[in-house]
C-alpha cells in the first residue's frame, strides 16, 4: 500500500465475510497502516442494512477516527436470508427481488451517502464489491435475475456518486470491483468444479489494485486483475 501515507487509516465494511475478513486482517498487519477497523452486523458500531439509521450513526461515530484513506465495502449476498438465484422468469418473486436489491444496492447506496464524507482529501479510495454478473454488456448466460440486476444498479449508483464526489473531493477514487471466483460461502453452491482463489489471495489482489488506482479512474468498474469490466 505504497500510494497511501504512512499511518493510513482503513475501514472494511462487511468484515465478517470471507473477503472482508481477509482484507481487514491484511490491513491490520500492514506496517504502514495506522488504523484498520472492521464493521459488520455484530460490531460496535454495527453495520446493519436492515436498520438504515444504524449506518448514519456508525458514520458519525467513525468520523472522529477519520478521515479514512481506504474504505472497502465487502458486503453482498447471493443466497440465504430469503434469497436464491433465479434461473427462469417463472421463478421471479417480488419479495426476493426486493430483498436482493435492498442488500446488494440500496444498503451500499446508503453507505455511499454516509461514508463518502469520511474520505481523506489528499489520497482516498472507496471501493465496493460488485460482480461481473452485474455487467449488462457481459451477460451471455442469463439467469440470476435479482442478483444481476441489483449489482447493475449498484454499479450505476457508484458511477453517479463518483461524478458528484469528484466535484467535492477531487482526490477521492470510487470503484466498483469484481473479485473473481473466490472460495467462499457465497460462491460455494454455484462454482462447480472451479474452486476459485482463496479469500486471502482475493483480498491481496483487490488491495494491490486499490493501491494502484488514481483519481482519473474514479467511477470505473474493474476486475481483480485490473482489467475493465463492461457496464
Amino acid at each position: 500500500m505504497q500510494s497511501f501515507p504512512d499511518g493510513f487509516r482503513a475501514l472494511v465494511l462487511g468484515s465478517s465475510g470471507a473477503i472482508g475478513a481477509a482484507a481487514l486482517q491484511q490491513l491490520q498487519q500492514h506496517p504502514r497502516c495506522g488504523l484498520a477497523i472492521g464493521l459488520h452486523r455484530r460490531s460496535q458500531p454495527a453495520l446493519d442494512f436492515d436498520q438504515p439509521q444504524a449506518l448514519e450513526d456508525a458514520a458519525k461515530v467513525l468520523a472522529a477516527q477519520g478521515p479514512f484513506h481506504l474504505i472497502l465495502n465487502a458486503t453482498g449476498s447471493l443466497h440465504g436470508q430469503g434469497l436464491r438465484p433465479e434461473k427462469r422468469l417463472a421463478e421471479l418473486d417480488a419479495q426476493r427481488l426486493a430483498r436482493s436489491f435492498y442488500i446488494n444496492a440500496i444498503g451500499p447506496a446508503l453507505v455511499l451517502r454516509h461514508f463518502t464524507p469520511l474520505l481523506d482529501r489528499q489520497r482516498a479510495v472507496m471501493a465496493v464489491l460488485s460482480a461481473r454478473v452485474g455487467s449488462i454488456g457481459d451477460n451471455r448466460l442469463g439467469g440470476w435475475y435479482g442478483y444481476r440486476s441489483a449489482k447493475a444498479a449498484l454499479n450505476m449508483l457508484l458511477k453517479t456518486a463518483a461524478i458528484e464526489t469528484a466535484r467535492i473531493n477531487p482526490a477521492a477514487v470510487l470503484l466498483a470491483l469484481h473479485p473473481g471466483t473466490v472460495d467462499s460461502a457465497l460462491s460455494a453452491p454455484f462454482r462447480g468444479a472451479e474452486i476459485g482463489r482463496s479469500p486471502t489471495q482475493a483480498a491481496a489482489d483487490l488491495l494491490a489494485l486499490i493501491d494502484a488506482v488514481r483519481p482519473t479512474q474514479s467511477g470505473s468498474f474493474l476486475a481483480w486483475d485490473g482489467s475493465s469490466v463492461p457496464w
